[in-house]
């Protein structure tokens, strides 16, 4: 029987470890790139995951994701990063990684054949479960326990006509090839993983009306650089000084969007209206505020 395409060798290539070292680093980041080109075959289904995820958000559910070790690591990398870039609200995202999130370089193997009993959904919410051969059991149950409750499923993997796919809704197959050590998905299969998830929540971001000219307007404030960028977006937006637009956060509380709004001319109160007028999307808010404007 032939090995998934996660599990085999490249049989046609020198081994890696007869090369010399620039060949062995040529041979990894020449792999890294026919596996990120691979999301180009799958942008229907990224989009349609996106869809979902900015549903989810705009709703009342959480987003949680479901995986075991690499793919595991790579769900914490997207998930943990979305409170400070689109200022979503943390309790809305969960992270059910097999044997826990690691505090240490420990992570065990034998997690991912166990189901995930505490696992509870609520309608809702929305699953994306992630494997990398598409059968580790930790995420294959996941998404039937998920589908069997209403809520829908994301299954991303990197073998076609596996469990994982078969259980989602939306399905999206990473194709990566064979991996430069044999069975390695940290690295093409994980770099695929990762860009997809990653793309799949910056569009999500977008689709809710987190990002305006290219700028995260919702990002979390919550330390100096961060504050420096809320500043210049909100400058940049309004087209004021960065002096203006820190008094602006400082009225708005740090909310980036609504600072947009008052260092454009309108009182709190009228711009945090217009932004719940306008669903959070503040193109169309600062467009209504400039047709209130007497001038």
């Amino acid at each position: 029987m032939a090995l998934p395409k996660t599990e085999a060798r490249m049989s046609t290539e020198t081994p890696i470890d007869r090369l010399d070292g620039p060949a062995a680093l040529t041979r990894m980041i020449d792999i890294q790139i026919a596996s990120l080109a691979t999301l180009r075959d799958v942008l229907p289904a990224l989009e349609a995951a996106a869809d979902l995820v900015a549903d989810t958000l705009r709703g009342t559910g959480r987003l949680v994701y479901a995986a075991a070790g690499s793919s595991g690591l790579m769900a914490l990398a997207d998930g943990s990063e979305l409170p400070g870039t689109f200022g979503i609200d943390p309790e809305r995202i969960v992270i059910r990684m097999a044997g826990e999130i690691p505090t240490g370089a420990y992570m065990p193997g034998n997690t991912e054949d166990l189901t995930d009993d505490a696992m509870t959904l609520h309608p809702g919410d929305l699953l994306i479960a992630i494997s990398a051969s598409g059968s580790t059991r930790w995420a294959v149950d996941a998404a039937t326990r998920a589908r069997a409750a209403g809520v829908p499923v994301i299954g991303i993997a990197n073998n076609p006509d596996t469990p994982l796919l078969h259980a989602a809704d939306v399905a999206i197959c990473l194709s990566t090839p064979p991996e430069a050590l044999a069975g390695s998905t940290r690295m093409g299969a994980g770099t695929a993983q990762k860009a997809a998830l990653n793309m799949i929540s910056t569009l999500a971001g977008v689709r809710l009306g987190h990002v305006h000219d290219g700028d995260m307007v919702n990002l979390r404030a919550d330390n100096a650089k961060l504050r420096g960028r809320a500043a210049r977006i909100v400058a940049d937006v309004a087209r004021v000084s960065e002096a203006v637009a820190t008094q602006s956060l400082n009225a708005a509380r740090y909310d980036t969007k609504t600072a947009c709004l008052i260092a454009a001319g309108a009182d709190p109160a009228t711009a945090t209206a217009l932004l719940t007028h306008h669903h959070g999307h503040l193109r169309p808010a600062l467009a209504a505020l400039q047709d209130q404007d007497p001038r």
